[in-house]
């Protein structure tokens, strides 16, 4: 059993069907009611009249809400302990996919210590999966991560998008490719190619932009930091989210440069994460709005 299978059966009741609980926790339809049949095996019990006019508390979930409920305020009572003691630490664990760390989180990080001199941060770098689980079990106070068209976000986490953008061919400065005005897909099949590994979302992106026909040299690595690395020394060319190269000190000092995918019209977005619950603390908030106030800025203000 689990929290969010509790938060699901609630949200059913709370708006009237799955449809309209899904929408609310921005989660697909079909994992919401997965995890809602996998409660029900679990306990023996059917929660929800499912008919062709849709899905409604039944009678015997209607007995045992209010132990459902219960429980919720329970953990939403601790997790306001736990907020409570953070704030009182004044500590702050980030957790970040590579992509935007040094346009985005650095900066943000450096007015959050001015802020809050005598707070400790950390930050890790993590694949999604990692983060999204850390968070929901309270390893993390923030998350960073891209998420694709369609991508949903765990129930038990609210979210603050950051930055939107596209994907983007990044390639070494001097490499003719970088004269073009954008880059097609046979162009980059033609060339050596830096993938990241499978968990990153842009290993997902270069699946789908390659389809079958992969580069002939594919090499991989973790995370964007070390593939723009691996593009200014030369190694090969990869795709990334336009904002983590635009403003990177790499592209900054003329070693790597980003051009448009032609027919490609795909949007990434950076996200905030963070645990769900009545009152986010203090530290989590004031790091949030540095991230929201770095974001805003225009590109040519954040790199200065």
């Amino acid at each position: 059993m689990r929290i969010e299978q509790l938060e699901y059966i609630a949200a059913v009741t709370r708006f009237g069907s799955l449809r309209r609980a899904s929408e609310q926790l921005h989660v697909s339809q079909p994992a919401l009611s997965e995890a809602i049949s996998k409660l029900e095996r679990e306990l023996g019990v059917t929660l929800l009249d499912r008919r062709r006019s849709g899905a409604r508390i039944s009678a015997a979930g209607r007995e045992i809400l209010q132990p459902i409920v219960d429980v919720l305020e329970s953990v939403g009572r601790l997790r306001a302990a736990a907020g409570d003691q953070l704030a009182s630490r004044r500590q702050l664990r980030i957790g970040t996919v590579n992509a935007g760390t040094a346009s985005l989180v650095l900066p943000a990080v450096r007015a959050f210590q001015t802020q809050h001199p005598g707070s400790t941060v950390e930050i890790r770098n993590l694949q999604q999966d990692d983060i999204e689980i850390s968070l929901a079990e309270g390893a993390l106070d923030l998350g960073l991560i891209n998420l694709l068209d369609g991508d949903d976000v765990p129930p038990e986490l609210d979210f603050t998008n950051l930055l939107s953008g596209r994907p983007v061919a990044v390639i070494p400065a001097a490499h003719p490719l970088a004269q073009a005005a954008e880059v097609t897909v046979d162009d980059l099949r033609g060339e050596r190619f830096v993938a990241m590994r499978s968990g990153y979302i842009m290993y997902r992106f270069a699946h789908r932009l390659f389809g079958s026909r992969l580069p002939a040299e594919w090499h991989s690595t973790d995370g964007a930091e070390m593939g723009k690395m691996m593009v200014a020394e030369g190694i090969g060319l990869t795709v990334l989210p336009d904002y983590s190269v635009i403003g990177d000190p790499l592209e900054r000092a003329g070693l790597i440069s980003a051009r448009p995918i032609a027919d490609d019209p795909t949007t990434v977005t950076m996200v905030a994460l963070h645990r769900r619950q009545a009152r986010v603390p203090t530290v989590v908030r004031d790091l949030l709005g540095h991230l929201l106030t770095r974001a805003r800025q225009p590109p040519a203000e954040a790199t200065a």
